[in-house]
């Protein structure tokens, strides 16, 4: 394995791939710090330009995309207390106080010592992890990975929002949609009433800029403008050598959290964020005062958050199934670039994983570097108004939309799908499994046909090889405890 990284650092370090890096990383920080944005809407974003690059440099922009936006969204959450990303949320309890304290530099610093731990030891978790669950994922069948894809839905049909049942029901939604088009096994016509544009299925692109951007972009409309804010003053960034020592321990205990988090399938770093939080709150000495403006209780939140992304690329990489929203993304468009995620990646493509796992370093470096120099000039991307920022961001949607088959129609179905997430998440509806399983189901229908047929049609085959069933056992599990966790809530 050390040779092959090797090899990746080889290929990385190449001026046209760190400029790729560099560019991506910092569009990254931008974009997560920007409210209402995220890392999802920043890689959608990019796609009428990834469609021009060879997929290889187009994803590594991609990730450095996902690592620097994990960072980024702590800059608004300490500068005016608003989380740029979801994720960014529990980093306002401790960084608001610490600005209001004059000491927004400090927690900005801290941020991205923090986030740059988190991203370097997920990184070799994923390296570490990644190629061994490969190799036992290798020897999976059809019904193995029918019952994973299976396990994957529920998973995160169940712990995507607030409600369980709505995440069933937008799953339902994603997987209905899913059986539009051709037959994967059979060939024949679903669903389609004779339109030849149906005939290939709802196309997945335009999905995802409808369901995220277009859907934030009437969000953003909806929204007023905050008057005047108060703006934080950004001196020191460094913190004081007698704070770095529980820094590490807080970043390095999150890191831990963020990692075994983010490779559950569909958790992400929302929750890895406050549970690392909570947990380091009970264990360090300085506890009693988290919330009230300490360095800790930046680092712990921020670790986790940036730990997660290492550990969400675990199950997408060797399973094909995401971590977390911006895997899912990810997956749509490797799917798109005609890559399928899973094991058979490491083996058909060992140059593409080689060159993943070496960006994920130089990222990790480059957070640390770009966050720390980006802290005094942070305010000017935190103030720009939303009256600038929504026309070019739906601008970017619509070219996006246009850009893969320059066709009219797929502008169509990203606006239709925008308005459908608006009203999903208005009505409390998380279009996170609806995704997923538009992206998903197809590939469960093509392992289970071709289970039935190997089979000779006995459904039996499920629940007689021991993977299939550990995984169908896990979906019961799941769903009955999500189920009995939101009865004892109420």
């Amino acid at each position: 394995m050390g040779i092959n990284l090797i090899e990746g650092f080889r290929l990385i370090f190449q001026p046209n791939i760190l400029f790729y890096l560099i560019v991506g990383t910092i569009a990254g920080i931008i974009v997560g710090a920007l409210p209402g944005l995220s890392a999802s809407t920043g890689i959608i974003l990019f796609l009428p330009l990834a469609y021009k690059m060879p997929s290889a440099e187009a994803l590594i922009i991609m990730l450095g995309i996902y690592g620097g936006s994990m960072f980024g969204g702590s800059i608004p959450a300490v500068l005016i207390r608003t989380p740029g990303t979801p994720s960014a949320g529990a980093t306002v309890l401790d960084g608001y106080p610490l600005a209001q304290k004059g000491k927004a530099g400090l927690a900005l610093g801290t941020s991205a010592i923090a986030s740059s731990i988190g991203s370097f030891l997920s990184t070799i978790a994923l390296v570490v992890i990644a190629p061994q669950l490969a190799k036992i994922a290798l020897r999976f069948g059809p019904p193995e990975f029918f019952a994973l894809v299976v396990f994957g839905l529920s998973a995160i049909a169940t712990v995507t929002g607030k409600d369980v049942l709505k995440g069933f029901i937008s799953a339902l939604i994603g997987v209905l949609l899913g059986t539009v088009g051709l037959d994967p096994i059979m060939g024949y016509s679903r669903f389609s009433f004779g339109s030849l544009y149906l005939e290939s299925g709802i196309p997945l692109l335009p999905v995802m800029i409808g369901v995220f951007a277009i859907a934030q972009v009437f969000r953003d409309l909806e929204k007023e403008e905050k008057g005047n804010i108060i703006a934080q003053k950004v001196t020191r960034v460094l913190p004081p050598k007698e704070e770095l020592k529980g820094i590490f321990l807080a970043a390095l205990f999150g890191s831990i959290v963020g990692i075994i988090i983010g490779i559950i399938p569909g958790i992400g770093g929302s929750v890895a964020t406050y549970v690392a939080y909570g947990q380091y709150k009970r264990l360090s000495k300085k506890g009693k005062y988290f919330g009230e403006g300490v360095l800790e209780g930046v680092a712990v939140p921020e670790s986790a958050n940036n730990a997660t992304t290492g550990g969400a690329l675990i199950p997408l990489l060797t399973l094909g199934v995401p971590g977390d929203i911006v895997t899912a993304v990810l997956l749509g468009i490797l799917i798109l670039f005609g890559i399928k995620p899973g094991p058979l990646l490491f083996r058909e493509n060992p140059i593409l994983i080689n060159k993943i796992f070496a960006s994920m370093f130089i990222i990790a470096f480059l957070i640390l570097v770009f966050g720390l120099l980006s802290a005094k000039y942070s305010q000017k991307i935190v103030y720009v108004p939303k009256r600038i920022l929504t026309p070019i961001v739906l601008i970017l949607c619509i070219i996006g939309a246009y850009s893969l088959n320059s066709s009219l129609y797929d502008v169509i179905v990203a606006i239709v799908f925008g308005v459908i997430g608006y009203f999903m998440e208005k009505f409390g509806f998380s279009v996170v499994p609806l995704l997923i399983a538009l992206i998903l189901s197809p590939i469960a229908e093509g392992e289970l046909g071709r289970t039935l047929l190997i089979s000779r049609g006995n459904w039996t085959v499920l629940f007689t090889r021991p993977i299939s069933l550990t995984f169908l056992v896990l979906t019961v599990i799941f769903i009955i405890y999500a189920f009995m966790g939101r009865k004892e809530e109420k």
